[in-house]
């Protein structure tokens, strides 16, 4: 499927020329050396002028500010880079800007901010998440381990037939999904997929279908492809839930394929979105068609493979007296 329409988030990770760096807010840290000319006299009629500095300086967001790269417009983490003349810049802008400062284009060397990396460590920021409804405060360094695992964060593009790099929330990925990438979209919870492949000894290209469902006001992405397992291809099926993992546990589907009077059945719980595609395929978490068995449930010569997965989602109620689970089954 063509994908020229798709616009991909990404970041480059090729080298910076120096004239191309996009400069935003240049931070300057002078020494504290750099004051030691300077009169007695003058530091104490400044005095006032200096705790004025310091309250600002202890604001968090003039403190954010300071941390924040010229370059990237990311915070900055340690090791925090400056210039002779006192322009910082993170360590990932450092190694792609040619060893030059992007302000004034000395060399850079390495040189460590100690200074602003101590004021760091002394903060507690909201996390970047914060927009889309993440209420969460942490120490500086913690700041990114958290907004790697943030429920809030966005969700990556669930098609599995290319390398597709968008990302956004669940409404936008499914507009993204139906729109750009063409999927079919059906409401309901029960499915009824049909595969059909002339030669089925071909797998080099990896055959695959994507749906996406809408059911209990959710959606659910159901997979299907042909894979190499060993040396013989095999067909495996797969629903993923279009949300957080937790709430994937309140689902249940099943899958079901058959043929000549036999039938295989799988019953199991969504997985998240949040596991890549190839992280579930690889896990087998889903129903696996053996390439022999699949020939079989398509009758005739064993030419041609035809199969038909049937399935079902519902959606698991507690039981408030026994605390079990009893499934509430769409209609």
């Amino acid at each position: 499927m063509e994908l020229d329409s798709i616009e991909c988030v990404s970041s480059s990770d090729g080298m910076i020329d120096d004239d191309e760096i996009p400069l935003h807010h240049p931070h300057i840290i002078h020494s504290q050396y750099s004051s030691s000319k300077t009169s007695n006299n003058n530091n104490i009629n400044n005095s006032s002028s200096n705790n004025d500095g310091i309250a600002a300086i202890h604001s968090t967001t003039s403190v954010h500010e300071l941390l924040e790269c010229p370059v990237c417009t990311n915070s900055m983490y340690p090791p925090i880079h400056q210039c002779h003349n006192g322009h910082t810049i993170c360590s990932t802008c450092k190694a792609r800007a040619h060893n030059r400062c992007p302000t004034c284009r000395q060399e850079l060397g390495d040189i460590r901010c100690l200074a602003l990396e101590k004021v760091a460590e002394s903060l507690e920021l909201p996390c970047k998440y914060g927009s889309v409804g993440c209420p969460e405060i942490f120490p500086y360094y913690s700041k990114l381990k958290h907004e790697s695992v943030c429920n809030f964060r966005p969700y990556s593009c669930p098609y599995a037939g290319s390398e597709c790099s968008v990302v956004g929330d669940i409404p936008c990925l499914v507009s993204h999904l139906r729109d750009d990438h063409k999927v079919d979209m059906h409401s309901g919870c029960t499915f009824n997929h049909r595969y059909v492949k002339s030669n089925p000894r071909e797998v080099e290209n990896a055959t695959w279908m994507l749906t996406v469902f809408n059911c209990f006001g959710q959606c659910f992405c159901l997979h299907f492809e042909a894979f190499q397992l060993g040396t013989a291809p095999v067909y495996m099926a797969f629903l993923r839930f279009m949300g957080d993992e937790m709430e994937a546990r309140n689902y249940s589907y099943s899958l079901e394929v058959g043929g000549n009077g036999r039938k295989l059945t799988w019953e199991g719980t969504p997985r998240s979105i949040r596991d890549s595609h190839r992280k579930v395929r690889d896990s087998h978490d889903g129903l696996v068609i053996q390439r022999n068995m699949a020939l079989f449930f398509s009758g005739g010569e064993r030419k041609e493979l035809k199969l038909r997965v049937t399935g079902r989602i519902w959606k698991e109620q507690q039981n408030l007296d026994g605390g079990a689970c009893m499934p509430n089954l769409c209609t």
